[in-house]
């Protein structure tokens, strides 16, 4: 019977080993999620203040013509538009706002299956679920991690450096029992 228990516990072990190596992996991608979409959204800032600042030198150059600079202003303008040009034909063929909210959307459903592994996490210590309702939920999330990489974009190497200094550095999914405290009534504080 002790060997039985003792099976028990060692299976246990490693499903929880299993689930929070799957939390890690859901905590990552989604925060790097969220720093793609913020990198693509100020690459598009950019690009939008490089296209006003373009479009206005390319009106002052042409402008200029009238007011009799002639030749200089006529090519700088034609230089400035061409940069306009290529620029416009970038963000044509590239549309960083939408795959920014791709990676947003991304990132919001990552959230929801980060969560539920973290209450699996918790149901599994609290002895609340039998294993095999925790495998069952487990498959369960697995299935709905791969619909949701299918349909996701591919995140980069920059949003995984940023995700990376996000969650070891600066700490952004840690809080001290005094932060969480600071939101909660009186009747559920810890300190």
């Amino acid at each position: 019977m002790e060997q039985n228990s003792q099976a028990n516990n060692e299976d246990q072990a490693y499903l929880e080993e299993q689930i929070r190596e799957c939390y890690g992996r859901v905590v990552y991608s989604h925060k790097t999620h969220e720093k793609c979409a913020d990198i693509l959204l100020n690459r598009l800032s950019h690009i939008k203040i490089a296209q006003i600042v373009l479009s206005a030198l390319s009106t002052a150059g042409f402008v200029s013509i009238i007011f009799g600079t002639g030749e200089v202003g006529a090519i700088a303008g034609g230089i400035v538009s061409v940069a306009l040009l290529v620029l416009n034909g970038y963000t044509k063929d590239y549309d960083l706002g939408q795959l920014a909210q791709k990676h947003r959307q991304a990132a919001a459903d990552l959230w929801l299956i980060r969560e539920q592994y973290l209450s699996l996490l918790t149901d599994l210590r609290s002895t609340s679920c039998t294993e095999e309702e925790v495998r069952e939920k487990r498959d369960d999330l697995l299935t709905e991690l791969h619909a949701l990489y299918s349909g996701a974009p591919s995140t980069n190497f920059k949003g995984y450096k940023k995700a990376q200094e996000a969650l070891k550095n600066l700490e952004d999914m840690t809080f001290s029992d005094e932060e969480i405290d600071a939101f909660l009534p009186k009747s559920l504080k810890k300190c």
